[in-house]
């Protein structure tokens, strides 16, 4: 949520609670580990952002049109939901190839966690975590670069 710009619909707040409630809801939750608390939250943290970015994509929700901020002679336009559409397509190819590294990716995008604190999670060296991450950064950049 750092990275999303000002005034979202979905606050950080609201994400955490909205995460919580998935990870208790109806269920009497015994999570193994530490590790299988955080791949539960960082999944479930994962849903609720695509579910809402597919939401303010669809046409119900002014999909077509671009929201455009006018200030003097400045004009931005937002397009995170479909970079975030895009970032959930291409983990989820990386996911098929090795879901050790989708775990990282996850922990890290969607938890915040640090590398250090995500190899600790996952119980794995900090230099295959770095390996991990480099070789996910590089696989993401290229799935992402060949959607465009």
């Amino acid at each position: 949520m750092v990275q999303e710009k000002p005034g979202q619909t979905l606050q950080a707040t609201a994400l955490v609670h909205e995460a919580y409630i998935r990870l208790v809801e109806g269920h009497d939750q015994n999570w193994d580990n530490r590790r299988h608390f955080f791949n539960a939250a960082a999944e479930a943290m994962r849903r609720i952002l695509i579910e809402n970015a597919r939401r303010k994509k669809s046409l119900k929700h002014g999909g077509a049109h671009q929201k455009v901020k006018v200030e003097g002679e400045n004009v931005s336009t937002t397009v995170s939901s479909d970079n975030l559409i895009a970032l959930n397509e291409a983990l989820e190819k990386i996911e098929n190839e090795d879901r050790k590294v989708a775990e990282l990716v996850k922990l890290r995008y969607f938890v915040g966690l640090t590398l250090e604190q995500a190899a600790d999670t996952l119980k794995i060296n900090r230099r295959t975590a770095y390996r991990y991450w480099a070789y996910a950064r590089a696989r993401l950049h290229q799935e992402l670069a060949d959607g465009q």
